[in-house]
């Protein structure tokens, strides 16, 4: 595996910062979490919030016409996986995982259509993980909602920021501006062909996802749903990412894990924790060019804090899910190992073979 310098984990490329991102992102999540909070149906906030943060992440920039179509299919895409999710929540564990584990390997073999729609579907993987958990945190909260209501939740969400930078395309003099972020990496905007070490390696991720969330549901086990949506942020997403890149995923998982763990014991207040969830979705717009590391933080203080905010529980319970954090983390690191065992095999199955060396005659 290469080496790197430590410091390159939270290198920072002030240039990337993106203020105008970061605030309508922010400005979106901000209207739902007003509207929602003075007329009571505080339960759909996070489908409404999430859907429009992970709508702002995937907008591949560019003409209107170009971005809405696309950015329509992250929203019905992820409606879809609302209602599946929050369906499924109830049903068997066997039937969780299994979808866990079929979601997260076609998520993993959406790098063949290029390195955009393999960050969306990535996105959207982690969203399934929540939607699967967040049915059992609201009955535990006694809220009683559905599948569909929350689907059309996320879809009012993504319809919000589909919306938005409509107006901004036309505040702006209908100018093309090109969405640059840091999980795009230089070169890596071509599709890449599924070989067999591409595709075992998605398998080998959605089996760990699907372990990780039969776990959580199978035995029943409190907050153990923070395992698989960490183990997912923390894992090296495609057989070809670097070293370096696995690295800032663990590092920001981490962190987002410690921040979301802090706010959960020192808020009560569900309003208040929807306003940090606003902030830090903003936040991991405007940083997604300045540090890999610190988007991976805020966006996964942003989904954490939104696994937690329909149940928030008390400081023992809270230490419990650090600890299927750190499971989850573990896990993000055996699979990255297997992927650079994976890598290194392809690269030595790539090299010419050596001639034979000629006989020498006497």
């Amino acid at each position: 595996m290469a080496r790197f310098e430590v410091s390159a984990i939270f290198k920072i490329n002030a240039q990337g910062f993106s203020l105008r991102r970061g605030v309508s992102i922010l400005l979106v999540m901000l209207l739902p979490l007003v509207v929602l909070g003075a007329l009571g149906e505080e339960k759909y906030f996070v489908s409404v919030a999430l859907g429009a943060l992970f709508t702002g992440l995937c907008d591949p920039g560019g003409r209107y016409s170009y971005r809405a179509p696309r950015l329509g299919v992250i929203a019905v895409s992820g409606a879809l996986l609302t209602a599946l999710g929050y369906w499924l929540g109830a049903q068997a564990w066997g039937w969780v995982a299994l979808a866990a584990f079929l979601v997260t390997t076609l998520a993993g073999l959406a790098v063949t259509y290029g390195a955009r729609r393999f960050v969306a579907a990535l996105l959207l993987n982690v969203w399934f993980l929540i939607a699967l958990s967040l049915p059992s945190a609201y009955r535990a909260d006694g809220v009683h909602t559905g599948a569909w209501p929350q689907a059309l939740a996320w879809l009012i969400g993504s319809g919000l920021m589909i919306g938005y930078i409509g107006l901004m395309w036309l505040a702006g003099g209908r100018s093309g501006r090109q969405q640059t972020g840091a999980e795009l990496l230089p070169g890596d905007t071509t599709p890449v062909p599924l070989s067999r070490k591409v595709i075992m390696y998605a398998v080998i991720r959605a089996v760990a996802v699907a372990a990780a969330v039969a776990i959580a549901f199978g035995l029943d086990v409190p907050n153990a749903d923070w395992m698989p949506v960490a183990a997912l942020v923390a894992m090296k997403p495609s057989l070809g990412q670097s070293t370096l890149v696995a690295a800032q995923r663990l590092t920001g998982t981490v962190i987002g894990a410690a921040l979301a763990a802090a706010v959960l014991m020192g808020v009560d207040n569900k309003i208040v924790m929807g306003a940090v969830i606003v902030v830090l979705g903003g936040l991991a717009g405007a940083v997604r060019a300045v540090s890999y590391t610190w988007y991976i933080a805020a966006v996964a203080g942003t989904v954490l804090i939104a696994e937690g905010l329909p149940h928030p529980t008390v400081l023992a319970e809270e230490a419990r899910r650090i600890g299927f954090t750190f499971a989850g983390v573990g896990i993000a690191v055996v699979v990255t190992y297997l992927a650079g065992l994976l890598a290194g095999h392809a690269a030595a199955g790539d090299r010419p073979p050596r001639a034979a060396a000629p006989r020498s005659r006497r």
